[in-house]
């Protein structure tokens, strides 16, 4: 096939599967009539290998992945399933190791079709081939559309977002009073094995020069802001009260990064996901849903190199605005392309009065794993209505804020 071809489909199961001299990461989505998915779940790839009749296959690194579809399974409303593809290292392009899509009946292995794109460059991510129905047929149409950011770059064309958990929300809030905290003393849950650290030590902004860590209050476990900026170490708290008054009603917080490796990008999503009392999941906002709870939470937008003095990504919050409901906000970052955390040199929050742009709170990351998303901090409302934040520093096998969902809520 050559880009822009398409063929009927003789067969209601069929495989793509991508190979190249790389390994590389691929996965599907499904699009409706405007052209973007109805939902995350619309999102199939390694971290989330199924969909209404849509399958990921992972080639275990010795043969190829695939993507597999049962045109006669597709949901109503669904045209078109797009097959994605990303080399598995983090910052390579497709110069030189061009991969090839082949076509197959599903249930005997037959071929019949092969496309390899031509003349790839700079592109990090790859639409290979969609599979898409037109006056109530099936065909199959060779793309090679690339893409120099990513499969950020794919998801924000696609419209890839993050519902809520079904029915978690009006499941789980019951008519507790609004300072109530995430989750009752001794939850049946129990709290995440061996919380593991993240990657970093940035050094601070100029503007802002390193404190000291301010002193542990005697009997409390926790610091508190009287003596000015706090330096958080992994699990320590701070309450945001200065002189026994509540400090702030409008917090942003920054999330900054750096590759690793000199000329390459790191892709990385900052996101915050916001609970109720009973460690419920209300709503998470991120790169694709910029703003959630009527604007009371925004976020800045994504950022897809991580290069630059100053934070990537920012997300605020007006903690005034917040309703009753909500009683524990977790910021996360994720690798939505696959990089790992070992691949980022500096990774930090930091806690910003927004009104006066003064730096109150800072979370140096300080030591690597190789996973793709990271739990940076807590902020918990207290019976008394206060917040503190707490550092956390705890990773997940995630590339999606989606993934997050359920180990924050664990670990709050």
């Amino acid at each position: 096939m050559t880009p822009g071809s398409n063929i009927p489909l003789t067969v209601a199961r069929v495989t793509v599967d991508v190979t190249a001299p790389v390994r590389l990461d691929v996965s599907g989505l499904l699009l409706g009539a405007n052209g973007k998915v109805r939902s995350d779940d619309d999102f199939i790839f390694y971290n989330q290998p199924t969909g209404p009749g849509v399958t990921y296959r992972s080639g275990g690194g010795t043969a190829p992945d695939a993507v597999l579809v049962d045109t006669a399974a597709v949901p109503a409303g669904i045209e078109k399933i797009v097959v994605t593809a990303s080399p598995d290292a983090a910052g390579q392009t497709f110069r030189g190791i061009e991969p090839t899509a082949t076509l197959r009946n599903t249930d005997d292995g037959s071929v019949l079709a092969t496309f390899t794109p031509p003349r790839l460059g700079d592109e990090t991510a790859l639409l290979v081939m969609e599979i898409y129905l037109r006056n109530g047929a099936w065909k199959a149409r060779a793309v090679g559309q690339g893409y120099a950011n990513g499969l950020a770059g794919i998801a924000t064309d696609f419209g890839v977002s993050v519902d809520e958990e079904p029915a978690a929300a009006p499941a789980a809030t019951p008519a507790a009073p609004p300072a109530a905290p995430p989750a009752p003393p001794a939850p049946p849950t129990a709290p995440p094995a061996d919380p593991r650290l993240a990657a970093g030590l940035p050094s601070a902004p100029a503007a802002a020069p390193p404190a000291a860590p301010a002193p542990v209050a005697a009997g409390t476990g926790k610091i508190n802001l009287d003596k000015g900026r706090v330096n958080l170490q992994k699990n320590q708290t701070v309450s945001l009260v200065k002189g026994g008054r509540p400090l702030l009603s409008q917090v942003k917080m920054g999330l900054g990064w750096e590759p690793a490796f000199r000329g390459k990008d790191i892709d990385l999503d900052a996101s915050v996901i916001a609970y109720g009392p009973q460690r419920n999941h209300i709503d998470s906002c991120y790169f694709g849903k910029l703003a959630i709870l009527n604007g009371a939470i925004k976020h800045s937008g994504d950022n897809l190199t991580g290069e630059g003095a100053g934070d990537d990504e920012v997300i605020v919050v007006d903690l005034g605005r917040l309703p009753a409901d909500v009683s524990g906000l977790v910021f996360t970052v994720n690798s939505f392309s696959g990089q790992k955390f070992t691949e980022v040199a500096k990774a930090y929050c930091r806690l910003i009065d927004a009104a006066s742009g003064e730096e109150l709170v800072r979370f140096d990351l300080t030591t690597a794993e190789p996973q793709t998303g990271v739990m940076m901090a807590k902020l918990i409302r207290q019976f008394s209505g206060e917040w503190e934040m707490t550092a956390m520093g705890e990773f997940v096998k995630s590339r999606t804020v989606r993934g997050m969902v359920k180990p924050a809520a664990q670990a709050l």
